[in-house]
């Protein structure tokens, strides 16, 4: 029996919460607390990064659907990974399956994934489908489901049960963090090579169709003082009274957001002190450009006015992130401004798979983004229209393979710029044509230029305003390597250079030093060929072809 199945039959329900830090404090003494190998989440720089085998790492990604993590469906898996060039693949890890005997642990579908990975040479992140997956305990065992006694489910205002657990009952909390935990010591003994990178706890926890949990437990608590941590998180330290009392007709929101993310952070904890690789969370996201009102979102998670909450009531969990099916630019782009916080290591573990969601990626990476993954990218013949692609072919994965194979040779050097606040990004907007990035200073200089991307523009010359895509496709990646110094990619979209002087200063216009066409080879730039005159002189033009340049500029 391996230790984590010994640990399991150790802990009963009950005892588990007190007698787990005792159990594993000899682990715990013979680990150091920052291991710099195993993967962790480095805050020292501009934006927080994923140190991966001792420098920041670009999560090339993708999910694969719901229900294909297993020996039957995993070779439908992979070809859409290859097709895309991914580095790394996000995959279920579901309760039932890996304890589906009460106290007895099959670690074999875990196995699986490590083996098959490390065959197709990515990386892992691993998501714990147990008490929420979608807000219900859909992956949750049998004989958890079956015994609504011990592990209740919450209760809605009418007195009705609903399809989500309850956060309060302390058997249901056991029971997770029990197997939690035991799938994090499988990790630590079967993944030396560090193939997992993060695990997400739990998913899009939280509850559809109720604003809270109304059992009488939870009622209980909702007349209570609100706890101090919440008031001062929620910018309200100075405020009395229960939970209707300070926030009015938000309570029932932050109730459940103050409990499911209490109950998650438990777990993570607990799990982190078995093997602390870096544990996120995800969320079902909520309207980003108005007021989302109660029923109108998933209740309890992490939507960005709980946003406070769930980083105060949750230490034990290295993000928060943000799950984005919502593909106009103005929600969108939104939503990445909203998580893309100074305290939060920031990537965005799910997006859409429709092709319309391709040419965010460069936005979320010039957001500091450490990685983005589409959702459903296998070929096991489900689709998630029309939120999402009606199928998975070649043509559907095209424009996210071209954003990966742009960036793929440069991901490294990509995930340092980042981490120094090097990099922007531009989506297209389909109702303004163009946008303007500006950067920070950089090497001790103010910024010198800023850049301006169009779309819709021909290759050679116009002088009417840009006019947008037929499609809003484009994007725009831009580098700033140094004070006069660029690298510059897009698809579908024009780039250029403003000089920030003076309009009195003679030398105010934009000269091209050289524009270097080339790729990053073993983190070295290696140039194949220079642009210049029908190339440059109406900006660099990009279409649909992978090309990178290397741009250095002055005025005159």
């Amino acid at each position: 029996m391996r230790p984590a199945a010994m640990l399991g039959r150790m802990l009963g329900f009950a005892r588990c919460a007190v007698l787990f830090p005792a159990v594993l404090a000899s682990s715990l003494a013979a680990q150091t607390s920052v291991d710099s190998i195993l993967p962790h989440i480095d805050r020292t720089g501009a934006h927080p990064a994923l140190i991966v085998d001792g420098a920041p790492f670009l999560m090339l990604g993708a999910q694969m659907n719901n229900s294909s993590a297993f020996t039957a469906t995993l070779p439908r898996v992979w070809p859409a990974m290859e097709e895309l060039g991914v580095n790394t693949v996000e995959a279920p890890i579901y309760w039932e399956k890996f304890e589906p005997t009460e106290g007895s642990f099959d670690p074999s579908s875990i196995d699986l994934l490590l083996a098959q990975a490390r065959t197709h040479n990515v990386h892992l992140v691993l998501l714990w489908f147990g008490t929420w997956k979608n807000g219900s305990p859909g992956y949750a065992p049998e004989w958890v489901k079956l015994d609504g006694k011990r592990f209740p489910l919450a209760v809605s205002k009418d007195g009705r049960q609903s399809f989500s657990m309850s956060p309060f009952a302390p058997a249901t909390l056991a029971a997770d963090t029990r197997a939690f935990t035991t799938l994090m010591q499988h990790l630590k003994e079967a993944d030396p090579q560090h193939t997992v990178l993060m695990v997400q706890v739990e998913n899009e926890a939280g509850m559809w169709g109720n604003t809270r949990d109304f059992s009488p437990q939870a009622n209980r608590l909702f007349e209570q003082p609100v706890p101090k941590a919440v008031l001062t998180a929620m910018g309200k330290a100075d405020a009395h009274g229960n939970w209707s009392e300070v926030f009015g007709a938000d309570a029932d929101g932050y109730f459940h957001a103050w409990a499911v993310s209490r109950y998650i952070n438990q777990v993570a904890e607990a799990g982190r002190r078995v093997y602390p690789l870096p544990l996120y969370v995800n969320a079902a996201v909520s309207d980003p450009l108005h007021k989302a009102t109660p029923g109108s979102f998933e209740s309890g998670a992490a939507v960005a006015d709980a946003l406070p909450i769930w980083h105060a009531m949750c230490p034990a969990i290295d993000a928060i992130e943000p799950d984005i099916y919502l593909p106009d630019h103005a929600s969108y782009t939104a939503v990445l401004t909203q998580y893309a916080l100074p305290w939060n290591p920031f990537f965005v573990p799910e997006t859409g798979n429709a092709p319309a969601y391709a040419h965010y990626f460069f936005a979320a990476l010039g957001h500091g983004a450490f990685g983005w993954s589409p959702f459903g990218m296998d070929q096991t013949g489900y689709s998630n229209a029309p939120i999402g692609a009606e199928k998975i072919d070649t043509e559907t994965l095209a424009p996210f393979a071209l954003n990966y194979r742009i960036v793929a040779p440069m991901q490294r050097e990509l995930a340092q710029w980042n981490r120094e606040d090097r990099v922007r990004g531009s989506a297209e907007n389909p109702d303004v044509h163009t946008e303007t990035l500006h950067f920070a200073p950089v090497d001790g200089q103010p910024a010198r230029w800023s850049a301006t991307v169009s779309y819709g523009m021909p290759t050679f010359y116009s002088s009417k305003p840009a006019p947008g895509n037929a499609k809003p496709e484009g994007e725009a990646l831009v580098v700033q390597l140094g004070p006069d110094e660029f690298l510059v990619t897009g698809v579908h979209a024009r780039v250029d250079f403003n000089a920030l002087v003076p309009a009195n200063e003679q030398k105010s216009q934009r000269m091209w030093l050289s524009v270097e066409e080339g790729s990053y080879e073993q983190g070295k730039w290696k140039g194949t060929r220079l642009w210049n005159g029908d190339q440059t002189d109406y900006g660099l033009n990009f279409t649909s072809a992978a090309q990178v340049l290397r741009v250095r500029l002055t005025t005159f």
